[in-house]
């Protein structure tokens, strides 16, 4: 247990985890280290300021710690200047706007540099948006991979999500509430429609939601209106026999349109179907939407 600054003679970077919404998860020793710190890193001071003002610790200036900036722009600077403070005995508390810092938050490019500086990093944990929609989502939780936020553009965004389609573990995300039906929609399409998933917003906050469906009706319950708040996705690892983008190879139409016929017959709707198959042969949805549409027609003009 930290009381008062028996360890200030010890300069050290203390990575702090803070709560992701609800103030009451802020354990009782990230509290201590913070009220022990001379300077707090913060990618957003003023969130930094009110965690400090709720907890009972004062901040500079003036008695307390000195609460600095600490994002993309300024963190090349705050590295050095951070392995100055440790050198000099001082502790240094790292912190994000929310939940544990340097996943998918700046504070990296601090905790390497003060590392390679030789001098004491001590991690303290606490609220993760990643492990908290995990546990939350009825998908497997011993293995997973974590592909922090997406490319912002579907052609790059696909790509990513190509290179892990056949990964038997788990996928965790996090997303924009702006972006997250057309990252689902990318989702579906490539990994297949029927994969199960999981959208998980506000954790901890009040409006906490955890939706639990397929891709497909993910993407389509938010098509219709967008989620609110932080978005963490958690998607179903690949089953078994699925290796990757166009396993099955090149296929022409007639190849398309017989596998079109099965699952349809399957009671897969058109929809699912030319996702399912765009992926599995490595053809443009569109065309092979075209295919099935055809196949559906021609079946109506038969009945």
């Amino acid at each position: 247990m930290i009381e008062g600054r028996p360890f200030a003679a010890n300069g050290k970077l203390c990575v702090v985890a803070t709560p992701l919404g609800n103030a009451g998860d802020l354990s009782p020793r990230a509290k201590a280290v913070l009220g022990a710190a001379d300077v707090i890193l913060a990618e957003d001071t003023r969130s930094a300021r009110r965690l400090l003002a709720e907890s009972g610790i004062a901040s500079g200036p003036g008695p307390g710690p000195q609460v600095l900036s600490c994002f993309d722009a300024n963190e090349a600077d705050r590295s050095a200047e951070a392995v100055a403070w440790i050198r000099e005995g001082r502790i240094v508390a790292l912190v994000s706007e929310a939940g544990t810092p340097l996943v998918s938050d700046p504070g990296y490019r601090v905790v390497a540099a003060v590392a390679a500086a030789g001098l004491k990093v001590e991690p303290i944990p606490g609220p993760s948006a990643l492990l908290a929609a995990l546990v939350a989502s009825g998908l497997s939780p011993d293995r997973f991979t974590f592909l922090g936020f997406p490319p912002r553009k579907s052609g790059p965004r696909r790509r990513l999500f190509e290179s892990v389609r056949g990964h038997p573990f788990t996928l965790v995300l996090y997303e924009s509430p702006m972006r997250a039906a057309e990252t689902l929609a990318d989702l579906a399409e490539v990994l297949g429609p029927t994969r199960r998933a999981c959208l998980a917003r506000e954790l901890t906050k009040i409006h906490e939601e955890v939706v639990r469906d397929t891709l497909a009706g993910l993407a389509t319950r938010y098509e219709e209106g967008r989620p609110l708040g932080e978005v963490t996705l958690v998607v179903e690892g690949a089953p078994d026999g699925v290796e990757g983008l166009g396993t099955d190879g090149p296929a022409d139409d007639a190849t398309v349109a017989a596998a079109a016929r099965a699952r349809l017959d399957a009671g897969v709707s058109a929809r699912d179907v030319a996702s399912e198959l765009a992926a599995r042969f490595g053809r443009p949805r569109r065309e092979v939407y075209a295919i099935v549409t055809e196949v559906v027609d021609a079946r109506a003009s038969e009945a």
